[in-house]
């Protein structure tokens, strides 16, 4: 199981906004497990928080920019990116503007701050997305079609094209990200020369330099024309290379604008807020339509929380009803769980057949047979039970000692197979156990509720 990760330090970065240019301080600090990736304003009275999520994202014409609560954050998609790049699952950044500043136009100075400052295992498993079917989005104001397809790593796939004589086509792909560092980071963004026109004509980025951009010259242009470029950016004199490029810096790589694309991707899609397992193939990708299908990715991890889990009847159990056994004291006619579908260090997925000759419908009701619900109840308990006893070693008992918020939502009936889904809502400590239970019946819920219980180990006789 893959452990959730934090900072082992803390660290600093400085530089200007690329469209404010004003000055800006992030402070990367290590957080709890769960946190998720933070942004704090703490220029701002009270100091509030920003999630970084999609559903908070109200711009994406410069750069995806957050909001909350009149608090905003912008161009976080380089640093998003880094975090995700370097396997991190919760920290806190701290920042005393609202846009992120732009350093060198890719990830590089945060990985490798990242690096320095190290990283952390925390005591909590990480819950990934892991993309079962097909999700895909066409936006129509960009062209963009982006697809995620199953896959055993986050493996991305994306091809770039414009109309330009230098840079028409391009592709790029990452075949896991564990090779972001080497692969992507350093990847800087690029802007053509008529765009950087009107955003300067437009004072729009008070804060670019020409060596936190690859400028692609896309028409005819006099050496004067560059001198002035040069004069306005502070930089010397520059010249056409002849790929077309601006000679301000020298390329990482040949497709290095379609590797910034894909690093962009990464970053924007980091607000869905789950590390991904899948393949992500993207064309003409942009932050309008990376943050679209990050809010895709969210809708369908919601659908999945919510829904039943999957349940192959042909799969073998983790543990059936004879290996239960070695673990729950209960035998008939009380055991409750035939058999165990699958565990991770949070959540497990449990099975009840449900037959006529359970003992207890002889009495409820005779005449139309309903599954009580205190026996729904003690099946997600013993179900959980398995959940913490299955990681202890040694010989313990779980005493449920707290159950809240039961409701029953549909009747359970000779015929019906129960799926249980338990998760603990908070770490095991000191003992004592929390966890959410839903029982299912098909698609529907049939039964909820939430359970406390102490862990005690067994004395020998």
């Amino acid at each position: 199981m893959v452990k959730q990760k934090t900072l082992a330090n803390s660290f600093k970065i400085e530089g200007k906004g690329l469209h404010t240019g004003v000055n800006v301080t992030m402070n990367f600090l290590p957080a709890p497990e769960d946190h998720g990736f933070k942004f704090k304003r703490v220029d701002l009275e009270n100091q509030p928080i920003i999630d970084a999520d999609v559903d908070l994202v109200i711009d994406t014409s410069r750069g995806t920019l957050l909001e909350k609560d009149g608090a905003r954050i912008g161009t976080i998609e380089h640093a998003l990116a880094a975090l995700i790049g370097m396997d991190l699952d919760n920290v806190l950044i701290e920042v005393n503007n609202e846009e992120a500043p732009i350093m060198d136009g890719s990830s590089r100075y945060f990985v490798e701050a990242i690096e320095k400052a190290g990283v952390v295992e925390q005591d909590a498993g990480r819950e990934y997305f892991e993309i079962s079917e097909k999700i895909e989005i066409y936006d129509e104001i960009s062209d963009s079609h982006i697809v995620a397809l199953p896959d055993d790593d986050y493996r991305l796939n994306l091809t770039i094209s414009f109309k330009s004589r230098v840079l028409n086509n391009q592709y790029a792909t990452l075949e896991s990200i564990s090779d972001f560092k080497t692969e992507i980071a350093n990847c800087r963004t690029f802007v053509f020369l008529h765009e950087l026109e009107f955003l300067l004509n437009n004072n729009l980025i008070k804060g670019g330099e020409l060596n936190n951009a690859i400028v692609i010259i896309d028409k005819e242009v006099s050496q004067d024309e560059l001198d002035r470029l040069a004069e306005l950016f502070h930089h010397d004199r520059v010249e056409v290379k002849p790929q077309g490029i601006l000679n301000n810096l020298e390329l990482h790589f040949d497709n290095e604008c379609a590797r910034h694309k894909l690093l962009d991707v990464i970053g924007d899609l980091a607000l869905c807020g789950k590390h991904i397992k899948g393949r992500i193939i993207a064309s003409k990708p942009g932050h309008r339509p990376n943050t679209i299908f990050a809010l895709a990715l969210k809708d369908a991890w919601r659908k999945i929380q919510t829904g039943p889990p999957e349940y192959d009847p042909d799969a073998i159990p983790l543990l059936d009803t004879i290996q239960i056994k070695e673990y729950l004291p209960h035998r008939y006619p009380f055991l409750m769980v035939d058999k165990i579908l699958s565990f991770t260090d949070s959540e497990v997925i449990g099975i009840k057949n449900v037959t006529h000759n359970e003992p207890f419908f002889q009495g409820h009701f005779p005449d139309e047979p309903v599954m009580p619900g205190v026996f729904l109840i003690e099946a997600m308990a013993q179900t959980g039970g398995l959940l913490v006893l299955c990681q202890l070693e040694g010989k313990y008992s779980t005493y449920f000692i707290r159950v809240d918020n039961v409701k029953f939502r549909k009747k359970v009936i000779p015929g019906d197979t129960l799926i249980f889904k338990i998760t603990l809502t908070s770490p095991i400590r000191r003992g004592i156990a929390t966890m959410k239970g839903v029982a299912y019946v098909g698609s529907k819920i049939v039964a909820e509720g939430e359970f406390m219980a102490q862990i005690v180990k067994q004395t020998e006789n």
